[in-house]
C-alpha cells in the first residue's frame, strides 16, 4: 500500500526547463522512494541520503535509531550506503552495514557501493565494505570497481582488489582491462604496479594493446615501462595498425618506439623467460629463491 510520507506546501515556479522546489509529496513502497516531482528534481532522495552524502554521523544514526529504512532507494535505486561510499564517508557507511544495509546494492546504472567507494579513493570504504561481504569481482555488465580505481589512479583500492582475487585481466566491454585503462588515462603508477603484479602486457580492447593506448596519449614513461615488460612492439590491431603508427609524427613516443624496434638484449629476453615460467605470482617467487641480491633486484625490475 503506497504511503504518503511527507510534503513541502511552497509553491512550484517553472521557468524554460529548469525545475524549482514547490509542492510535492514523498510516496513510500517498500524500500523504493518517490515523489510527485520526478525527473531532476531534488526531491528524489531521503534524509537518510542527505545525511550519508554530507557525512553527518549523528543525523545518520538518529535517523536510523527512529526506524528509517536503512534500505530506501531513489528511483534510480541509489540507497544511503551508495552516497556515503561515494562521499568516502566510512564511519557513515560501517553504521549503515552494521544497521542491515544491503552491501551489494546495484543502481539502475550497475554501481554498487564498492565501484561508488573506488570512484571516490577511500580505500577505508573498500575495506569496510569487503568485511560486511562485498564482491569485488562483478559480471562484466554491472560496472566494474577495479576499473573505475585505475582510471581515476587509485592505486591503494586497486592493490585492495587485487588481494581480494579480482582478475587482474579482467576484460569489460567498452573499457578493456585494467592496465588498458591505466594506460589509456596515463595512470603511470598503476600501470606500474600491475606490471609487477603480472598482468598480461598485450592484452587490451579486443585487438588493441595497451601499447596501442599509450602510444595514442603520447606516455613516453608508459611506453618505456610496457616495452621493458614484454609489449608487443608490431602487434596490429583492428585497424591494421602497429603503435608506431599510432604515434604523432616527430613526438617523444615515436622516438621511444623506434630505438626500441631492435631485438631485445639476451639479458632482457632471459628477465622475461624466468617470470613468465614462474607465472603471475613471479613478483613473491622470485623472493623466494633466495638470489643475488644484484639478480633479484634485476628479474624484479628495481
Amino acid at each position: 500500500m503506497l504511503q504518503l510520507t511527507g510534503g513541502n506546501e511552497e509553491s512550484c515556479e517553472v521557468s524554460g526547463s529548469v525545475r524549482r522546489p514547490g509542492m510535492w509529496k514523498e510516496v513510500s513502497f517498500g524500500d523504493y522512494i518517490c515523489h510527485t516531482f520526478q525527473g531532476d528534481c531534488w526531491a528524489d532522495r531521503s534524509p537518510l541520503h542527505e545525511a550519508a552524502a554530507q557525512g553527518r554521523l549523528l543525523a545518520l544514526k538518529t535517523l536510523i535509531a527512529q526506524g528509517v529504512n536503512v534500505n530506501l532507494v531513489t528511483i534510480n535505486r541509489v540507497s544511503s550506503l551508495h552516497e556515503a561510499c561515494l562521499g568516502g564517508h566510512v564511519a557513515c557507511a560501517k553504521a549503515l552495514l552494521e544497521n542491515g544495509a544491503h552491501v551489494n546494492g546495484v543502481t539502475v546504472h550497475g554501481a554498487t557501493p564498492l565501484f561508488n567507494a573506488c570512484r571516490s579513493g577511500s580505500a577505508a570504504c573498500v575495506n569496510v565494505l569487503l568485511e560486511f561481504g562485498a564482491k569485488a569481482q562483478l559480471e562484466a555488465h554491472l560496472a566494474s570497481p577495479i576499473h573505475e580505481a585505475v582510471k581515476r589512479g587509485h592505486r591503494e583500492c586497486m592493490e585492495i582488489l587485487l588481494a581480494n582475487n579480482v582478475n587482474i585481466d579482467q576484460e569489460v566491454p567498452q573499457l578493456g582491462t585494467p592496465l588498458y585503462v591505466a594506460c589509456t588515462y596515463q595512470r603511470v603508477d598503476c600501470v606500474k604496479k600491475l606490471l609487477e603484479l603480472g598482468a598480461s602486457v598485450d592484452h587490451g580492447q579486443s585487438l588493441d594493446t595497451p601499447l596501442h593506448a599509450a602510444a595514442r596519449q603520447s606516455s613516453v614513461d608508459i611506453i618505456h615501462l610496457l616495452v621493458d615488460y614484454g609489449a608487443p612492439l608490431r602487434c596490429r590491431n583492428a585497424e591494421g595498425k602497429s603503435a608506431l603508427e599510432l604515434a604523432a609524427p616527430q613526438s617523444g613516443v615515436e622516438q621511444a618506439l623506434l630505438l626500441r624496434e631492435g631485438p631485445p638484449a639476451l639479458s632482457q629476453l632471459c628477465r622475461l623467460c624466468v617470470r613468465k615460467c614462474l607465472g603471475r605470482a613471479c613478483h613473491q617467487a622470485i623472493r623466494e629463491l633466495h638470489l643475488p641480491e644484484l639478480l633479484e633486484r634485476f628479474l624484479l625490475y628495481r
